[in-house]
């Protein structure tokens, strides 16, 4: 079995994620800047070793003033944590195109153990040659485990931020070994 690389495609993929406000609420948002490895045996998404990393400062909530916030000491810390990094190190097969990819989640400096649900999309070639694989993958965390602990008690005995972040991602890889061949 061959060795497999593929390269993120930049354009056909996102990072959201959303969570609770004021607990009546949602509010989201998504990771402007961010990048996936992956190496496979051959094209079997089974065996993916997977690397993500993501820049907190990047992150967009379509408001400056709280998207500053989340990169203070209060939330993201990006002057002392400037990645957030996803290892995949298992893809386990759960239906014909689904997988519980597990692997272990930093946030803030703090790793723990994640598993994500993973709906893969299919493979196809473009109209270059090359081969892609697109996949949709979703998972929650709790923020408070990562060290963002900041929230503020309501007057109505809620609270402003719910502890449970929801994550979706979209993402769409390009085989290297190809690419390189069709240049």
């Amino acid at each position: 079995m061959a060795k497999v690389t593929w390269a993120l495609d930049p354009s056909h993929s996102e990072v959201q994620f959303r969570v609770r406000h004021m607990m009546i609420s949602n509010v989201t948002g998504q990771l402007q800047k961010f990048d996936v490895s992956v190496e496979t045996e051959d094209n079997d998404f089974s065996t993916a070793k997977i690397r993500f990393t993501g820049d907190p400062n990047t992150i967009s909530t379509n408001n400056e003033q709280r998207d500053g916030h989340l990169q203070s000491n209060d939330f993201f810390d990006t002057a002392n944590h400037p990645e957030i990094i996803f290892e995949g190190d298992r893809m386990e097969k759960t239906g014909d195109d689904a997988y519980k990819l597990h692997g272990t989640f930093t946030m803030r400096g703090v790793s723990k153990p994640l598993t994500l649900d993973v709906e893969y999309g299919g493979m196809a070639k473009n109209p270059w040659g090359n081969t892609l694989a697109g996949f949709t993958v979703t998972g929650k965390i709790n923020r408070k485990d990562f060290g963002l602990v900041y929230n503020t008690a309501l007057e109505t005995g809620g609270v402003l931020i719910g502890d449970e972040v929801k994550i979706t991602a979209q993402a769409e890889f390009v085989r290297q070994d190809e690419e390189a061949a069709a240049s």
